[in-house]
């Protein structure tokens, strides 16, 4: 157990679980929602309707390291930044590298879904790239995304210059800015409830970052260092039920309207029925485990941890991140899969 005022020894394998767990999900999915060719369309290839909700994935898994580390600062507290400053520089640093990502799956989901907009095409050229963007709305988000990344990534090289003089709400509101976009060109824009789904959607993926994210970043930085996990867990225990309550509410009326309000599809037996459907039930599950892993944290372990005892956490952790991952990779599947 590192003192308060040690550099940590950052803990990769919470990434790297959640990482594969996302992996496993998004090959679940892809095999849940599989259909046969469609009689007058043109195939997509195998490697791009495969590499676009696996780079989705990867995108969105970056999009919550970056929004994590950049809320970690918050999470410690004010009080604790001097006795926290090795923790903190490892996140502003863990920040850069993850806006970097996020913006490198981003060029790389542009790329795939111009492939896919275009599949008769031998070569994607930049012509096509930049038709793509013109054209559709998911293109223009993508370069939005690019461009709030880049910026995100600058401002953390400022905060890794000057430390903690840059505010750390700058980061955290920039970081849920580039999360926007994106949602807004999928199921939720063609709904007749319209705004109403879309508003849904935005607050559903911003809780969801900013729950799996403030977790992520403790369990890669905080876990050996009692002091700090003593301030930071109260806190986060505190924004996390608020997550948990507005993803699940979100995440439900999101999935049920999309089913209820298709006319093509029965809305009981639409969720046994379709690709989509089943997503839904396995992303329910997820959050139930989720929700049920939290709880032990909550009222077993948390009592613990404020008096700076020893704990499983880490263990606990670990399997509540690794249900994350699982569920995100299930998610990027969703938001392509068909409803009917």
């Amino acid at each position: 157990m590192s003192p308060a005022g040690t550099a940590p020894r950052v803990r990769y394998t919470a990434l790297a679980c959640t990482v594969a767990a996302a992996i496993a999900g998004v090959l679940t999915g892809v095999a849940l929602s599989a259909t046969g060719p469609v009689t007058g369309v043109a195939d997509v290839s195998g490697a791009v309707s495969v590499g676009i909700p696996l780079t989705r994935a990867l995108f969105d898994l970056a999009a919550v390291v970056t929004v994590g580390l950049a809320v970690l600062p918050v999470l410690v507290g004010a009080d604790q930044h001097r006795t926290a400053e090795p923790v903190l520089a490892r996140a502003r640093i863990g920040t850069v590298a993850g806006a970097l990502v996020w913006t490198t799956t981003a060029l790389v989901l542009l790329v795939l879904q111009t492939a896919e907009f275009r599949p008769g095409a031998a070569t994607i050229g930049l012509g096509d790239i930049r038709d793509y963007a013109g054209s559709l709305a998911a293109g223009k988000a993508l370069l939005v995304v690019t461009g709030l990344t880049l910026g995100l990534a600058g401002l953390g090289l400022l905060r890794i210059r000057l430390g903690e003089r840059v505010p750390p709400e700058f980061p955290i509101g920039l970081g849920l800015l580039a999360l926007l976009p994106l949602p807004v060109t999928g199921h939720a824009a063609g709904t007749a409830l319209g705004d109403l789904t879309m508003i849904s959607m935005e607050l559903h993926v911003l809780s969801a970052v900013a729950w799996t994210g403030g977790l992520g970043a403790m369990a890669m930085l905080l876990l050996g260092n009692r002091v700090l996990l003593a301030g930071a867990l109260p806190r986060f225990s505190r924004l996390a039920t608020v997550c948990l309550l507005v993803s699940a509410a979100t995440g439900l009326f999101n999935g049920l309207a999309e089913i209820v309000l298709n006319p093509a599809v029965e809305p009981l037996p639409g969720l046994f029925t379709t690709a989509y459907g089943r997503l839904v039930l396995l992303k329910v599950l997820c959050l139930g485990a989720i929700a049920a892993l939290g709880a032990h944290v909550r009222w077993r372990l948390l009592p613990r941890i404020e008096r700076r005892e020893h704990t499983a956490l880490a263990t606990w952790v670990s399997a509540e991140l690794l249900v994350m991952g699982l569920a995100f990779g299930l998610a990027a599947v969703l938001a392509r899969a068909p409803v009917n």
